[in-house]
């Protein structure tokens, strides 16, 4: 199979048009947007890669520089994207040419020492040794059964309709606050907050434009936003069965989010309530006093790669004492392949290199799968993806593997 990574060179400004239409041609989706001609705030061009047969762009990639939050602590992540193959160079060994090359250069440039991506088809990233570690729930429900309990306190505070300028003044802080709590979210500077709230029209399908919702105390703070959007829709006997779609909807307190979804379930003419970007584990399921009433479809979402093993386990935090040796098999990145002496506790972890007998034998898709603290190794063992050397080597690890938030990545990229 040839060896493509020596042709793949980074797109240039004169490129991108041609380039960018690549892309959306993989997708089978029609160029649109503000930005066919010319890159977007967010786009890295010096961290683009493509490959060119003749003028014609036959495969894309590239990666965004985020900053990812992970138990205990918020680390560097490059956020893979953009990846696509022209159907005439499938099965040619582009894509592991593009994997590659862009592994290994974060390795040996020592950059960002965790990877992460959204997989448009599930089985394509695995033997890269990428893995889902956080869900969506792709809540939906019954507006009319999705009734707050009788118990629960909204507090004092008043929810009002704000233009986008003083939602994004009041959600920026909020946003940056909740965002550091939960493994799996990515900070956001400006331009990623532009794209956040970008609204074109031919991307509502038919729904109205975003609306926004600011909750504020009594003192004037703001404690939480939400952005929802509604698709009016009619009977055939002319009664009312809109749905309305929640974008975003972030609190810093409970009684805040309580409010806002009091508000977001009590809309008028709406009969069906969507989350599409849910965390699997939501707490709005707990305020209901029917839960059954919102149905989940629970969907891979982020897909994590540890870079370098030694440095993405030394960056997260654990919440439980660990000290063991880790044999990690990693086929596609040697560097990692070999074991690990982890030693870590909610203060702070250390992992290094060792000749000393393995306490568990883990592939490193596993341990991408539970550095967010959202699947269990022991669930991994039961799948045959964890072997356990030393008895009790299993317990232990899952235990300071998990973390008391569930992961959660509800932006696309």
């Amino acid at each position: 199979m040839p060896d493509f990574a020596a042709h793949l060179r980074p797109a240039t400004r004169d490129d991108y048009p041609t380039f960018w239409r690549a892309l959306y041609d993989v997708f089978g989706d029609e160029p649109s947007g503000p930005f066919l001609d010319e890159p977007g705030p967010t786009a890295e061009l010096d961290r683009s890669l493509g490959l060119w047969d003749g003028d014609r762009v036959v495969a894309t990639a590239g990666i965004y520089s985020l900053q990812m939050t992970v138990p205990g602590a918020v680390v560097p992540t490059a956020g893979i994207t953009w990846i696509t193959v022209s159907p005439t160079h499938r099965r040619q060994g582009v894509l592991t040419s593009i994997m590659r090359r862009q592994l290994t250069e974060l390795h040996d440039q020592q950059r960002e020492p965790v990877a992460a991506l959204w997989a448009a088809e599930y089985p394509i990233y695995g033997r890269f040794g990428y893995a889902p570690a956080t869900y969506r729930g792709g809540l939906t429900g019954s507006a009319q059964r999705l009734a707050l309990r009788r118990d629960v306190e909204i507090g004092k505070g008043r929810i009002d309709r704000v233009s986008v300028e003083g939602y994004r003044a009041a959600a920026v802080p909020i946003h940056d606050q909740v965002r550091r709590h939960v493994p799996g979210n990515l900070a956001r500077d400006d331009r990623w907050w532009d794209r956040a709230l970008r609204d074109l029209p031919e991307n509502r399908n038919g729904a109205t434009a975003l609306r926004f919702l600011l909750h504020t105390e009594p003192d004037g703070t703001v404690t939480g936003y939400a952005a929802y959007r509604v698709k009016a829709k009619w009977t055939e006997t002319s009664e009312p069965d809109s749905t309305l779609t929640v974008e975003e909807i972030r609190a810093t307190s409970t009684p805040a989010y309580a409010a806002l979804w009091e508000f977001l379930v009590s809309v008028d003419l709406v009969r069906t309530i969507r989350y599409p970007m849910a965390s699997d584990d939501d707490p709005v399921r707990y305020l209901l006093a029917d839960s059954r009433a919102l149905h989940a479809q629970p969907v891979d979402a982020l897909w994590v790669r540890l870079v370098d093993v030694d440095r993405a386990l030394s960056a997260r935090r654990y919440p439980a004492p660990i000290n063991l040796v880790l044999e990690v098999r990693d086929r596609f990145c040697p560097w990692n392949d070999g074991r690990w002496h982890l030693r870590g506790t909610p203060a702070g972890a250390f992992c290094a290199r060792t000749e000393a007998d393995p306490d568990l034998v883990v592939d490193v898709e596993a341990l991408a799968s539970a550095y967010l603290g959202g699947v269990s190794l022991a669930t991994l063992q039961a799948a045959g993806r964890v072997t356990e050397v030393s008895p009790g080597a299993v317990t232990q690890a899952s235990t300071a593997f998990g973390w008391p938030v569930s992961p959660w990545c509800p932006e696309e990229f």
